[in-house]
């Protein structure tokens, strides 16, 4: 089946509270929605996220590399991954999350001309996974109250985003901790720290009796040295996100023992590489995790059934849709509390998005 067309519109969503990391903060959701169109009239659907500057593309970028991609996508296979991919590699270049969406959008669409659901795409390991939920930066009595909340709504793992202050990083984990004294702690640096401030927040933390189930990219990303260090000798798993963004960064990290655990997201690399990178990981004995940027049930959703129809993924961090004020998708999976249920989707991921 060839595609036919592809369209991009803006996808604007308010967030709840303003999400702070080390790096960024974002008040407001400007992704892209994609749309692929097969030669039947079966229309697939993506979404590229834009966080700059974790991701190179803001929504105009994204949006304008679409509508060159629509000159050159119609007529081109929709079922060869590998080729579509090479091909909007050499097309876009560093544009990844203009890739990756486009490539989620034409992997739909097959799928639905398949009459398959995607996580069966993927491989059908399993029909469901489990997420964690994400505390910001924020002060440590907002921290001690959404750990409360969530601890109510039955979320076991808390991802908290540090990176900005040690001193102030070590008092929100506390605060944490007191909200949901059970709950295992996934640490999420952005790049944010040296070695030595990862090395203190660790110590502070033990001096609590508190150690994280992981500790997410503690260094900037090309901190090669701080992060084998970190993976070799702070005794909790260290995961490579901002420092994978490829295969060939995958087989570096394998190599040289730089992490634990590697953090696929399909924005970074899109979907064929992500396979690909997975696969390494495996290889490798090396832990996974599928995270995203902050993206809608569209692209959270596709990420699911991504992780469910592999299998094996230890970490999911699938939950930026219960940080939106809005939902702006029809159909599809919806989290109900930190499950992902996908058994109920008859064809692709089920999702699409009101188009004009």
């Amino acid at each position: 089946m060839k595609i036919r067309d592809v369209q991009a519109r803006p996808l604007d969503v308010p967030l709840r509270a303003p999400f702070v990391v080390a790096s960024t903060r974002l008040d407001t959701v400007n992704n892209a929605s994609i749309r692929v169109t097969l030669e039947d009239g079966t229309a697939g659907w993506g979404e590229a996220p834009t966080l700059p500057p974790i991701t190179v593309e803001d929504q105009p970028r994204v949006l304008s590399a679409v509508q060159d991609a629509a000159a050159w996508l119609p007529g081109v296979e929709a079922g060869d991954g590998l080729a579509l991919a090479a091909r909007l590699r050499e097309e876009l270049g560093d544009a990844a999350s203009t890739r990756a969406g486009i490539e989620m959008a034409v992997a739909d669409a097959q799928a639905r001309v398949d009459r398959v659901p995607l996580y069966q795409y993927f491989g059908g390991a399993s029909t469901a996974v489990r997420t964690d939920i994400t505390i910001p930066i924020c002060e440590p009595p907002e921290a001690e109250a959404l750990a409360g909340e969530y601890r109510s709504r039955g979320f076991d793992t808390i991802k908290t985003k540090i990176g900005h202050d040690v001193e102030e990083d070590v008092d929100r984990l506390r605060a944490i901790r007191r909200g949901h004294p059970g709950c295992v702690l996934v640490l999420d640096a952005n790049e944010g720290y040296t070695e030595a401030e990862a090395r203190f927040v660790l110590r502070e933390l033990r001096a609590a009796s508190i150690v994280p189930g992981l500790f997410e990219q503690p260094v900037a990303r090309e901190d090669w040295e701080g992060m084998g260090a970190l993976a070799r000798e702070a005794g909790v798993p260290i995961a490579a996100d901002e420092s994978c963004r490829s295969l060939a960064d995958a087989e570096r990290i394998a190599r040289d023992g730089l992490a634990q655990v590697i953090n696929i997201k399909l924005v970074k690399c899109g979907v064929a590489e992500s396979l690909d990178i997975a696969r390494c990981a495996r290889t490798n004995g090396l832990g996974l995790m599928i995270g995203g940027m902050v993206e809608t049930r569209l692209a959270m959703g596709f990420s699911a059934h991504f992780a469910a129809g592999l299998g094996g993924f230890d970490w999911i961090d699938l939950d930026t849709p219960y940080l939106l004020a809005e939902d702006p998708v029809r159909g599809g999976t919806r989290a109900n509390g930190p499950e992902y249920d996908l058994s109920e989707i008859k064809a692709g991921h089920g999702a699409s998005i009101p188009w004009p």
